[in-house]
């Protein structure tokens, strides 16, 4: 078992994911977490993750330093380095020159932590503090061209620092640097896996929900159908899933989905449709937090009218995934910046009646699909792509009515068609089409026209942390636009967005 610390860092739960990916467990903790309360979870190793504050500021995050009488290997990532440094009595301070993306790191010792990897290695560095000065008994271990210190080790002590961020994709050995940490220092063994994960999150279901009834919102998504075989395996028939046709869904994919999850989930579901209710409340609003933030009402509201419905229900279960939470709040107390609310965690009423049971929220989507598939659930609801919670609401930029939602639905019925076609579903992370709130001048037969423009975006993804746009062909994403500016009545243009993730998010709103 490793604990991990979190101070904050966008990426903290990419930490867990690498350690998981090795089939080794973890908890994340808040830095209010004291060391004999790790003591007590007896981890083989603690891992201090980055975060956005400078170890010197008043109110920056910390950890009591008592974690390092435990014997008990450390390794910092970037803040969390800078904190074991300040602690142990070296310094930081801000960085003359700070460092951002990709970095050449030069190994300079035969430290554990890097071995089998070249002395020469790309890592992914976002930093404006630095080290100054180590604690005694460390070395430096690595640099680059603008950090010195830029990694360290007490081997004696077994404690560990790196400036850069290995859980990354873009460092290039940093799966090999967390085996090391975990399996060379750490000495643990592969034990998780996602069907001890499953038999665990199950047995946690029932001892919080005991007799009592939950209520979960189905989307038809591998998020919420993977959550509903988790809670009706833990409690049966004391699950209710409600549908609710939000009349922001694709084209026919009420009907079509009413049909799937009938025949491949033996749960009980309601279906309810709440469209009009939608749809009125969102005229006029273009703002998107307040898209997100009038949907997640009105789907509460729909959830406890039916609630009222079900004698006992004192539990709403949520599909909610981590890379929501990180994006909406820190999940685990750490100083994490906002940068959007999500459908499932930033739309609830503060004053919600029911309790959250939200079992796949440590989870990132690909786990959750080899947790469906372990669970048994159906191909084609494992491999759907992710759809957000507010719909096309946030897919329509700007006004939301219903005839550009019609509009839309056409255009992504096109694209959707020839992605499937072309064989390029399952290799993307997602692909859908966007109704942006300008026209262009366009030409049709031999009359002008001044009509819509939608973007097409497809990407590539393994964790939606990152993502980056998908190189489709040329010849198919021009059968996409020919067949939408033929087919679909109000579109005269169609452009494809070649941004990644970040600086973008993946979502246009």
């Amino acid at each position: 078992m490793i604990v991990i610390i979190d101070f904050g860092s966008q990426f903290n739960q990419l930490i867990a994911r690498r350690v998981r990916e090795c089939r080794v467990y973890c908890q994340i903790e808040p830095p209010t977490i004291t060391a004999e309360e790790i003591r007590s979870l007896a981890p083989e190793g603690i891992i201090l993750s980055g975060g956005p504050s400078s170890i010197y500021e008043k109110g920056s995050p910390r950890v009591d330093d008592g974690i390092f009488t435990l014997g008990i290997p450390v390794l910092g990532i970037c803040y969390g380095m800078q904190f074991m440094v300040d602690s142990l009595g070296g310094d930081v301070r801000k960085a003359d020159k700070r460092e951002y993306g990709f970095a050449t790191l030069s190994a300079k010792s035969n430290s554990v932590l890097f071995n089998g990897i070249e002395e020469e290695t790309v890592t992914w560095m976002s930093h404006g503090d630095s080290i100054q000065a180590i604690p005694q008994g460390f070395e430096v271990t690595a640099s680059t061209e603008n950090t010195t210190i830029a990694a360290i080790a007490d081997t004696q002590k077994q404690f560990y620092g790196v400036q850069f961020h290995p859980e990354v994709e873009h460092t290039v050995k940093g799966r090999k640097i967390i085996r090391n940490f975990l399996f060379e220092i750490c000495r643990c063994k592969r034990s998780w896996t996602m069907k001890s994960f499953a038999r665990e999150t199950i047995e946690q279901i029932r001892e919080k929900v005991g007799e009592k009834k939950v209520i979960l919102g189905l989307s038809g998504g591998v998020d919420s159908s993977v959550t509903a075989l988790l809670i009706h395996q833990a409690i049966g028939k004391h699950l209710t899933c409600i549908f609710v046709d939000n009349g922001l869904l694709r084209k026919d994919e009420a009907a079509q989905l009413k049909l799937k999850l009938k025949s491949h989930l033996n749960i009980n579901i309601r279906f309810v449709n709440a469209a009009s209710q939608f749809i009125k409340a969102l005229s006029g609003v273009s703002d998107p937090e307040r898209k997100r933030k009038i949907i997640g009402k009105i789907f509460m509201d729909v959830f406890e009218a039916e609630a009222k419905k079900i004698k006992d229900a004192d539990f709403l279960a949520q599909g909610t995934l981590y890379p929501d939470v990180i994006e909406s709040r820190s999940a685990f107390g750490g100083p994490t910046a906002v940068i959007k609310s999500h459908h499932n965690v930033g739309g609830l009423p503060k004053k919600m009646k029911l309790k959250l049971v939200e079992p796949l929220q440590y989870l990132f989507k690909d786990e959750v699909r080899k947790l469906g598939k372990t669970l048994g659930l159906d191909e084609d609801l494992v491999w759907r792509q992710p759809f957000p919670g507010p719909g096309l609401a946030i897919r329509v930029i700007g006004e939301v009515t219903k005839k550009r939602l019609d509009v839309l639905r056409e255009v992504d019925a096109v694209l959707q068609e020839e992605i499937r076609a072309g064989g390029y579903y399952r290799k993307l992370w997602q692909s859908f089409a966007v109704l942006l709130p300008i026209k262009s001048v366009g030409i049709m037969g031999d009359g002008r026209t001044y009509e819509n423009i939608v973007a097409i975006r497809a990407v590539t993804s393994k964790d939606a942390m990152t993502a980056d746009w998908a190189r489709l062909p040329h010849k198919l994403l021009g059968k996409i636009s020919n067949r939408i500016i033929n087919e679909v009545r109000g579109v005269n243009r169609v452009v494809y967005d070649i941004s990644s993730k970040p600086p973008s998010t993946i979502e246009w709103e």
